[in-house]
Order: structure tokens, then sequence, then C-alpha cells
């Protein structure tokens, strides 16, 4: 005997037997991954300037942009740490230029103490004990005001700071600047004379350590040993 199925049940059949065979077609979604309850998602952050926008990175050859860090220093490091190494430079870069100046001043012009003439690396260990604790006195009265400034109060429990320098600091501005020299300039002006003053403090850093590598060779002054003994 022959069967009839209802209509309905027979395009059910169909139905089912279409869906087993070729399996549930794909639909690719309209809904997108970042988006969350109708969220856009958020822009990617846009990477901070080289060294934080700090001034120094001027090539003076060029005119151009730096980005001169081939040691990878500033990789991964936050700002207060970069301002960090910034202080730590202008601190020596400083002392670089005194002791470049000291070393053509010092061999032939010494009122201060008794000196015999010659390189400067003989003269500095004949300096009186006076001498010395002055010196020493005015270095350590310097570090403690630069501290006092710059850089943020140890916990009294971890005797450990947060973060070594005080957030807002702008490395080397200890506000010393007896002769007005800042006074009055604008911002980009400003930022020339920082500009200047760390290309002198670089080439004053490496200009101490070749006086004192000439001297600690030649055993002789940087005057005679370029033909000038009279200087």
């Amino acid at each position: 005997a022959t069967v009839t199925l209802p209509k309905t049940a027979s395009m059910l059949s169909l139905s089912l037997q279409s869906t087993s065979f070729h399996g549930v077609a794909s639909v690719p979604s309209r809904v997108q991954p970042t988006m969350l309850f109708g969220a856009k998602a958020s822009a990617p952050k846009k990477a901070p300037a080289f060294a934080y926008g700090l001034p120094g990175n001027f090539n003076a050859l060029g005119g151009s942009e730096l980005n001169w860090d081939p040691a990878g220093f500033l990789e991964g490091k936050s700002e207060l740490e970069v301002n960090r190494y910034r202080e730590a430079e202008l601190t020596h870069g400083r002392v670089g230029m005194l002791a470049s100046l000291g070393f053509l001043v010092q061999e032939k012009f010494h009122p201060l103490f008794s000196g015999d003439g010659g390189p400067a690396i003989d003269q500095i260990p004949q300096l009186p004990v006076w001498l010395w604790v002055v010196m020493g006195g005015g270095i350590a009265a310097a570090e403690a005001a630069r501290i006092n400034i710059a850089f943020r109060e140890l916990d009294g429990e971890k005797l450990k700071a947060e973060t070594a320098l005080r957030p807002g600091y702008t490395p080397g501005d200890l506000g010393f600047d007896p002769l007005g020299f800042s006074k009055d300039l604008s911002a980009d002006e400003f930022k020339l004379m920082q500009e200047k003053e760390l290309a002198h403090a670089r080439l004053a850093m490496i200009a101490a350590a070749g006086f004192l590598a000439q001297e600690a060779v030649t055993h002789a002054t940087w005057g005679t040993v370029y033909g000038l003994p009279d200087f």
C-alpha cells in the first residue's frame, strides 16, 4: 500500500536530507571581534618620541634627529627612568667641562697651591690637605643640594624611594643661573640652549678622558706634546 505523507512532513524530510549531506552553510560574521556590546575598539597607542622628547637628539652634522642609542639603554624604560639617565649625563658632562678647563689652565696657573708645573695628574696628589677638605666639603654641599632638589625622599620602612627623580622635575634644572642666561627665553630658545649645553658636555667628557690618557702615557703636559713647552 502506498503511504502518502502530508505536504509539511515531506518538505521537512527534504530539508533534513539537504543539511545532513552538506552541513550547515557558514556565513561570515558581520560583528567585529574587537567590539563588545557595541563599544568601538580603542585606537593603537602612539609610540612615544625618542627619549620622551628630551633635548639632545639633534644631529649637528646632518641637522636632523639622531635617535642614537646603539646599546639600547632606553628600551622599555619609563619616562622617569629616562630622565634619571639624562640627569646623570648632565651631571657628568658639567664636571667634564670643568675638568677640561682645569687641564688647560691648571698646568701653568695654580694660585691656590704651590704647584711646580708639569702634568695635572702629577700635581693633584701634591695638593695640601686643607684644600682637599675644602674641595670635599664643597662637593658634598653641592651634591646634597642637588639631591634635595631632584630626588625623592626615601621610604622610612623600605629605605627605598618609589622613583629616583621627583615627578615633574626637569633633568639638570637646579635653579642655578646667577648670570641670567635663561632669563626671558622662549620655549624654543631655551630648548636650543639645552641642546648647546649637552653638545659641549658630551665633547668635554671625551676631552677630559683624552687629557687623562695623554698625560698618563706621555707623562708630559699637552702643551709639551704639541710643541708648546712654554705654555
